[in-house]
């Protein structure tokens, strides 16, 4: 096996999505060796002048796009759309964001496409998938988590739902869009399955965050849907974040039996009385604010430092609450490289993550950035659909790419 080849070399990638879910679909693929080809229009791909930029250069753009090879055609075109046909035909996975009713008018359905390659794998992303009554309403991951569920078990007890401060829901979207072609690729190469057609909506990878809240209550029953509670958990007792004297914050979860035997010790608090009411997980759910004022009062008395130091050597779960510099410092981020400092000729030094998991023999690598537009025009339309420079000439004159 060649290291540098990736996991996933041989496999060739289309890349006709646009804005942050379904394009990262095809970027975790090309993280471990697929060969990726980003389709955008002749001017660019929107996501070039939205979201975070420096010195004119769409920062969102250069890591969504990094290690594809980028070419231009116009998908409004029905040239454009004839070109779209030739490259499908020589492809893997086809990964786009279309919706139900713009793929009938351009004749480029599921079906129409598996006529051209039986083989195909089509990712399909879209808010509420391909099927029911909403299959055709735009939106985006915020929407999701919001219509899934996740937005109103975030935030404060009795205070307002809140979103997440990250596009959570087009993240995910990506890796279940990522999971979904692998699984098919499989059934195609391995099983004999032939193409198929993988419907990834927005709102399902969210309702899976939410499995463990689902399975926990009963529809039948009287109790009423589960509710925000903050940083803490109705069912587990102490889950927190706490204040530290240095005015930094910890993220502390030791809700097993044990795990609070200890943090009562540590506490001093470990008397008959208290023992009574902490000890065993029914009492403590019945006393569960009275338990988080007492490891928030302790954790106040010490700094961050020394509270992570004492709860780790007596085996309970925590973590400091992480800014993005500290990230970038912290031992076991660097021992990983878990962050890749990518350069930029425009933008300089842009931090990405480092492709997850970790494969012992072909580990995902960023190669480079999201390219120039159009910049692998040549030498994909010359290898894929056999144009010369003058076709190429040609289709860029009358705007097609």
């Amino acid at each position: 096996m060649n290291p540098g080849a990736g996991a996933l070399a041989g496999v060739r990638v289309l890349d006709i999505s646009s804005f942050l879910a379904a394009p990262q679909v095809a970027t975790f693929l090309g993280d471990f060796g697929a060969d990726v080809i980003k389709v955008e229009p002749p001017s660019g791909e929107a996501l070039r002048r939205i979201g975070a930029a420096r010195n004119g250069e769409s920062l969102v753009w250069a890591m969504v796009s990094r290690n594809k090879r980028v070419i231009t055609c116009d998908l409004n075109r029905s040239e454009g759309r004839d070109i779209l046909r030739q490259l499908v035909a020589e492809v893997d996975v086809l990964v786009h964001n279309y919706s139900p009713t713009v793929l009938q008018r351009w004749d480029c359905t599921w079906d129409r496409f598996h006529a051209i390659n039986p083989g195909l794998i089509m990712v399909s992303v879209s808010p509420y998938g391909h099927t029911g009554p909403l299959a055709d309403r735009p939106g985006a991951g915020t929407m999701a988590e919001a219509f899934a569920g996740l937005t109103h078990m975030t935030g404060e007890a009795g205070g307002p739902p809140m979103l997440t401060s990250i596009p959570l829901g087009d993240t995910l979207t990506g890796v279940y869009g990522m999971i979904g072609a692998l699984v098919a690729c499989y059934g195609r190469d391995v099983n004999g399955l032939g193409g198929q057609h993988v419907d990834v909506s927005m709102y399902e990878p969210i309702l899976t965050l939410m499995g463990s809240t689902l399975a926990a209550w009963d529809p039948d029953g009287d109790d009423p849907p589960p509710a925000r509670f903050g940083s803490r958990l109705a069912t587990g007792v102490p889950r927190n974040i706490y204040r530290t004297a240095d005015n930094r914050y910890l993220c502390l979860s030791g809700t097993t039996d044990r795990q609070v035997e200890r943090i009562l010790a540590l506490a001093g608090r470990d008397g008959p009385g208290d023992r009574a009411k902490f000890a065993r997980m029914a009492d403590r759910l019945a006393h569960n604010d009275e338990l988080d004022t007492l490891v928030g009062d302790w954790v106040a008395q010490h700094s961050l430092d020394e509270a992570i130091a004492i709860l780790v050597e007596a085996r309970i779960p925590v973590a400091p609450v992480n800014d993005l510099s500290g990230l970038l410092v912290d031992a076991q981020v660097r021992a990983r490289n878990s962050i890749t400092l990518v350069a930029h000729n425009v933008l300089g030094t842009v931090p990405m993550a480092t492709p997850a998991p970790v494969l012992s023999e072909t580990p995902g690598a960023i190669r480079h950035p999201g390219p120039p537009v159009g910049a692998h025009n040549a030498e994909v339309y010359a290898a894929l659909l056999g144009w010369d420079t003058h076709r190429l000439a040609q289709a860029q004159a009358e705007g097609i790419i």
